[in-house]
Formats: structure tokens, C-alpha cells, sequence
């Protein structure tokens, strides 16, 4: 049986200059796929965008700087407040945006408690992954 944890939370995109906007985003981490966590962004009335990374990396961002490619996470602090910046970067464009740390650990701590770190081979079922790349192909 496959779990879902879901968190939606208010996260600040920083503009040009001192500016920044708050953009709804839904976090999901799904022990079918146990080493990832899903960041759907809502851009618009009903855009979305949705960018997928290892929960790993957003789980060690919330202590020190990590990433090295097209997600980089890093903590932070904005008006006293802990905060953990998340930058996504494409050929389109970057974006750079703050999440509250308390809402991101506490996101972290309850998908540590479905699958604790080190045992996301445990929850993996070769043959449906193998199933579904096929079947996408």
C-alpha cells in the first residue's frame, strides 16, 4: 500500500530589486517513488508548474547549501525568520524562491516517518517501474 504525504504551504518569489510575490505551492512525497519529492508551483489562476528533486536534497538544504545543477537549496534567514531558498534554474529562466524552514522540516520529519532515509530501496517495486517506463516509451 502506498502513502502520500502532502503539505501545501506559501512560498516568496523574489523578483527584481526588493520585490517578491507569495506563489501557493503543493509538496508530495509518494512512497511509490520513495526518493522523490513533487513541487507543483501555481503560477497562475490555472497554471501550475511542477518540478520534481530528490527529497534528499531538500531534506540536507535545510541545514547547508546543496545541489549542484538545475535545483540548488540552501538555508537562510529573511526578517529574523528561517527561511530555505530554493533556486530552479532552466533554459528558459531561474527562478529564485524562500519556503518558511519550519513548514519544510516539518514536511521533511513526516516523510522520514512513511519512509525512514536509507531504506527508499526497501519501497521500491522494480517490476511496476519497469511496467510503467515501458508502457511511457
Amino acid at each position: 500500500m502506498d502513502t502520500t504525504v502532502s503539505r501545501e504551504l506559501h512560498l516568496r518569489l523574489i523578483l527584481a530589486g526588493d520585490s517578491s510575490r507569495p506563489v501557493r505551492t503543493g509538496l508530495r512525497y509518494d512512497t511509490a517513488d520513495p526518493y522523490a519529492v513533487h513541487a507543483t508551483f501555481h503560477t497562475g489562476a490555472e497554471e501550475t508548474v511542477t518540478w520534481v528533486f530528490a527529497r534528499d536534497l531538500l531534506a540536507e538544504g535545510l541545514h547547508r547549501p546543496t545541489g549542484t545543477g538545475d535545483v540548488r537549496v540552501w538555508p537562510s534567514r529573511s526578517h529574523g525568520l528561517g527561511i530555505v531558498c530554493i533556486a530552479l534554474s532552466t533554459p528558459e529562466g531561474e527562478a529564485l524562491l524562500e519556503a518558511p524552514a519550519r513548514a519544510l522540516e516539518s514536511f521533511v520529519k513526516r516523510t522520514d516517518a512513511v519512509v525512514p532515509p536509507g531504506t527508499e530501496r526497501d519501497h521500491l517495486c522494480l517490476d511496476e517501474q519497469l511496467t510503467r517506463l515501458l508502457a511511457e516509451s
